[in-house]
């Protein structure tokens, strides 16, 4: 119930519902898949972002060069440049920037690398910097980092 309010305020002239005798159906505006060459292609079942009313989200990007389709070398200060880099391109796709970043989840695979992530991270986000959620989980062999975004446009 709670996210249904929550909906509601974010998407008042978006937001049907449809009754049915079983259950509530909330119904968005049509979603946009996004894709560009620029950043990794998926290699699943999911979009690298996806455009619905003003957010934009941005799948979980790894250090994967576009252009080699290669884990970038080197420790976590190149495999950060490289995530942030990718989200950087999907969302040049869409006219936004790393300035229209609101909420960022950030998944190390070592939490002792959280000091030199941070130093790349603030690079990106000098000022007003989003939201960000850290956390250390397991993650591909040779990935020492993945980041998802949230953004809005104006």
């Amino acid at each position: 119930m709670v996210c249904l309010f929550f909906l509601l305020i974010l998407y008042p002239s978006k937001v049907k519902f449809t009754y049915s005798k079983h259950y509530d159906v909330l119904e968005m505006s049509e979603k946009k898949i996004i894709f560009t060459e620029n950043a990794p292609r998926p290699v699943g079942p999911y979009s690298q972002g996806v455009v619905s009313g003003n957010f934009v989200f941005v799948s979980g990007q790894i250090p994967i060069d576009s252009k080699t389709v290669q884990i970038v070398n080197g420790g976590i200060e190149q495999q950060s440049i490289q995530a942030l880099e990718n989200i950087k391109s999907i969302l040049e796709n869409v006219q936004l920037s790393m300035r229209d970043i609101v909420k960022t989840s950030v998944f190390l695979s070592d939490f002792a690398d959280f000091k030199s992530f941070n130093a790349v991270y603030s690079r990106y986000f000098e000022n007003n910097p989003p939201a960000r959620t850290t956390v250390q989980t397991g993650l591909m062999p040779n990935v020492l980092v993945e980041i998802d975004a949230i953004a809005k446009k104006s």
